[in-house]
């Protein structure tokens, strides 16, 4: 079966990234990708966001309904499911995803590195939160987390690896979402991706690229407004999905990954939009 990589453009709202990603869109341009417009769930905030994506449910029917609230994931999801069917997993992702789908507390001098073989997550580079929104916040390099991404994928083969950037959220919430430090940040991620995207293909991985929310020129999300609901959604693969005229929603997410996998979604989650192809 396929293996899948998801990317979470954290924070990257539709319309900054149609004009700034010039590799994904011209990608699409190519026929080496296809993108559609996509609807978050609501509340559109980060926490809420991840397990709505790994669960294919409402934050109301997941219970994370705001970032404050963020624990242990009590729903079947992604990184669970594919466990059960004896698939492999990774993530490089920041520290909320520990505290979702890992069964121990955060460590910030020794959780940054996990390895366990009986895990939700099994391989992983965690980042830390800390000075999160600061007007001096540092991000990882976006090359770097694609980096740690490709030495997990060639030394573990995950089955599913999941990378997940917050840059452009800290620069949307620091100058605006329709700042030119935002826009520059989303460019940041597109062009590490320019150079990572090809090697995952050659590595045997489906690519999605997507987000989680926009964000307001208000520097904020949280709300209903299309900035902050409307996200983009990229697919490298052959796989059978609808008319890029169609707009989809996120909660379709889940089921669509675990298709890929050829894992059976579970009752309640939302109906997949990509299937294999046959």
């Amino acid at each position: 079966m396929t293996k899948v990589a998801l990317v979470i453009m954290d924070g990257a709202g539709y319309d900054s990234v149609v004009s700034e990603c010039g590799y994904l869109e011209g990608a699409v341009t190519l026929g080496q990708a296809r993108r559609w417009k996509m609807h978050t769930a609501t509340p559109s905030l980060s926490g809420p966001m991840y397990e709505t994506i790994h669960t294919g449910l409402w934050p109301h029917e997941h219970g994370i309904v705001s970032n404050e609230a963020v624990r242990r994931s009590s729903s079947s999801n992604i990184f669970s499911l594919a466990r059960a069917a004896g698939k492999t997993t990774g993530a490089v992702a920041q520290e909320y995803f520990h505290r979702l789908y890992v069964d121990e507390a955060w460590d910030q001098l020794r959780s940054v590195e996990h390895q366990d073989e009986n895990a939700h997550i099994q391989y992983a580079r965690f980042y830390s939160m800390e000075g999160y929104g600061s007007i001096n916040a540092v991000a990882p390099a976006e090359i770097d987390l694609c980096a740690q991404t490709t030495l997990l994928m060639e030394r573990h083969a995950p089955d599913y690896m999941l990378l997940h950037t917050c840059s452009a959220d800290t620069l949307g919430h620091t100058y605006g979402g329709d700042s030119k430090e935002y826009r520059r940040q989303i460019w940041h991620i597109d062009n590490a991706l320019s150079r990572a995207i090809p090697v995952w293909r050659k590595l045997g991985y489906d690519i999605i690229v997507t987000a989680d929310h926009g964000m307001t020129a208000d520097h904020w999300h949280g709300g209903t407004t299309a900035a902050a609901t409307e996200i983009p959604f990229y697919l490298f693969s052959d796989a059978m999905a609808p008319a890029e005229t169609e707009e989809l929603s996120q909660l379709g997410i889940a089921a669509s990954v675990l298709a890929l996998l050829g894992i059976e979604a579970p009752e309640g989650m939302r109906e997949a939009f990509i299937t294999p192809k046959k």
